[in-house]
């Protein structure tokens, strides 16, 4: 496990050394929650044209669930592993670039990287027979976030890829308990095309 941390650390400072100030405004608005709403408002209307607006509110709470139980759980392993941020951990903070405004305590797991990859792999599996190309954007997005809390300096490689394995896993469970609830609701007439 020592090995495996040290490697996390020399692959975070070598990926977080990569930025420069003048892309740094770029990686804070990536990171920053609220730069998604345009993204999400375009996807809340494709939602509400292929599948009706009975559907959309299931989906809708099922996304916020999803999101909560991400966040949730990734809280929870933050204050049970108790592994400091790089921007606080002593012989890493002081060779990182640290971008952020804030710096939490604790890392593991990314939080950031489990919302986005987890909206992204269940949109991309709501889309999939309607928009297949969504798909890889969605995943595209998911990547860029999750890499933007390693340029801000507040994560390490480790946590961001725990935190989109968790992601997938969730956004798994949570599309096919959306693909349920809506042919509960519906009839059995979802439109989802399962």
């Amino acid at each position: 496990m020592g090995r495996i941390a040290e490697l996390d650390r020399e692959l975070f400072l070598f990926l977080n050394n990569l930025g420069t100030e003048t892309w740094d405004w770029l990686w804070i608005a990536i990171s920053d929650k609220w730069m998604a709403i345009p993204l999400y408002a375009i996807l809340l209307f494709l939602i509400f044209k292929k599948f009706g607006w009975k559907a959309t509110l299931v989906i809708m709470v099922v996304v916020t669930l999803l999101i909560t139980a991400t966040d949730q759980l990734a809280n929870l392993f933050k204050h049970g592993f108790e592994r400091p941020r790089p921007c606080r951990q002593e012989g890493v903070m002081e060779y990182a670039r640290y971008v952020a405004e804030r710096c939490g305590r604790f890392g593991y797991f990314s939080a950031h990287a489990a919302n986005s990859t987890g909206v992204a792999i269940f949109l991309g599996l709501l889309f999939k027979k309607h928009y297949p190309k969504l798909f890889v954007f969605l995943l595209f997005w998911a990547v860029i976030v999750s890499y933007s809390r390693i340029y801000l300096g507040v994560h390490y490689p480790g946590d961001v890829l725990t935190g989109m394995f968790v992601g997938v896993i969730f956004g798994f469970l949570f599309y096919k308990i959306a693909g349920y609830s809506i042919s509960k609701i519906l009839g059995g007439n979802s439109g989802q095309g399962q």
